[in-house]
């Protein structure tokens, strides 16, 4: 390999850590903080009326809310409830402002019956729970609609990325009317859909719901880095990556299906250390030998085996994939019962995980095995520093999360 060519696979390999870690610079300590998911549940009412539960994120209520309505007093009382983590102060300020946030919400979202608005009408007041460790207002609206249909349509622009908060706001909808039950994911590129909208456009929405959320998930975006930075062979990493997809899915399906329920004051630190763990691997396996490239011959291509350390490896990373597999399951935060729709959704949900992890893996691996043939040393040093940087990111977030700051 030429001066040139070994320096430019040096530059891409280190330049990976360099942009992540910029990136991440300006996140916040959950690393899903660039957008936000809005959850919605309708149900069937009383004769001419639908019904919806809708959970958004409440800071970004209380600011979107009192910008649309120039509305102050909202701003100045829910940002202080929020900063004072005081939950009876926050649910206290959006409903002494419930006509600013309901006007906000309904010119957001709306449900519209054989082309025809249905009216919304507040039901009880807000109140205030908790998804993936942030604080989400809890609104319960009902919808008189004027025409009886057997067919609706949601729509929801709620959280805009023209509002200038975040960016490509999802809302995760499920729902138990016109017969049907099932469940959507509606964004910016597909505001709305219809209760008798085909199988193949709920499923083709998921799988992109899930392909886009394993990219904004910079946290496992990392954890698979540091998967690749510390697998040797090619067989290495397909081991690594196999272990850790049949642990997330079991834990996704089971969590995604209520059968299982964590915390995510427990689920996101746990995220958060399995990354510094997995990363320190590959940083104490280069400190046991000595700073050598000891597992390649000159050729690079030496025999490879899973001595006693590298089945460890694999039991930890399986078992830090049950609690990935709970943090992808209360992202997506459906709640609903039973159904082979929902299963069919949550199915290609978890596809589209798979295939952005295999396409990261497809990228990034390639560059660390040529480097490592051709300079075992700067190889070994390059994967050093992605490991080290992933591992110093993975103990602030995990210091973060854990004391809630």
């Amino acid at each position: 390999m030429s001066g040139h060519v070994r320096r430019t696979v040096v530059v891409a390999v280190v330049s990976i850590a360099a942009a992540i870690l910029s990136f991440l610079s300006a996140g916040p300590a959950s690393a899903h903080g660039f957008s936000s998911t809005v959850y919605a549940k309708i149900i069937a009412g009383d004769e001419g009326h639908i019904r919806t539960a809708l959970g958004l994120e409440y800071d970004l209520l209380v600011v979107s809310a009192a910008d649309s309505g120039d509305d102050d007093a909202l701003f100045q009382a829910g940002t202080a409830a929020f900063e004072a983590k005081d939950t009876p102060r926050e649910a206290g300020a959006l409903n002494t402002h419930a006509e600013t946030v309901l006007r906000y919400v309904t010119d957001r979202f709306s449900v519209t019956s054989k082309g025809v608005a249905c009216r919304p009408e507040q039901v009880t007041d807000a109140i205030i729970g908790w998804r993936e460790g942030v604080p989400y207002a809890s609104l319960l609206l009902d919808w008189t609609c004027p025409q009886r249909a057997d067919e609706h349509e949601v729509r929801s622009g709620l959280f805009a990325d023209d509002e200038g908060y975040v960016k490509g706001t999802k809302t995760i909808v499920t729902y138990e009317i016109d017969g049907r039950s099932g469940s959507a994911a509606l964004d910016a590129a597909n505001p709305s859909f219809s209760t008798g909208q085909a199988w193949y456009e709920r499923f083709g929405e998921f799988f992109l719901l899930g392909a886009e959320h394993l990219l904004s998930g910079i946290d496992h975006i990392l954890f698979l880095l540091a998967l690749i930075a510390g697998s040797r062979r090619p067989r290495e990493i397909v081991l690594a990556a196999t272990s850790f997809t049949l642990a997330h899915s079991v834990t996704f399906m089971l969590a995604a299906l209520g059968l299982v329920d964590v915390p995510a004051s427990i689920v996101e630190p746990v995220i958060a250390l399995s990354i510094a763990v997995v990363a320190g691997w590959h940083l104490w396996g280069i400190w046991r030998r000595g700073g050598h490239a000891t597992d390649l011959d000159a050729t690079g291509r030496g025999h490879f085996s899973l001595d006693r350390s590298g089945w460890i490896r694999l039991g930890v990373v399986f078992c830090f994939g049950l609690v990935h597999g709970l943090g992808f399951a209360g992202a997506l935060g459906i709640d609903e019962s039973w159904s082979w729709t929902l299963l069919w959704s949550l199915l290609v949900f978890n596809v589209g995980i798979e295939v952005v992890q295999l396409a990261i893996i497809a990228a990034v691996f390639p560059l660390l095995i040529v480097l490592r043939r051709r300079t075992p040393k700067v190889g070994l040093w390059a994967t050093g520093a992605v490991s080290g940087a992933v591992s110093i990111m993975g103990l602030i977030w995990f210091v973060q999360r854990v004391s809630g700051s």
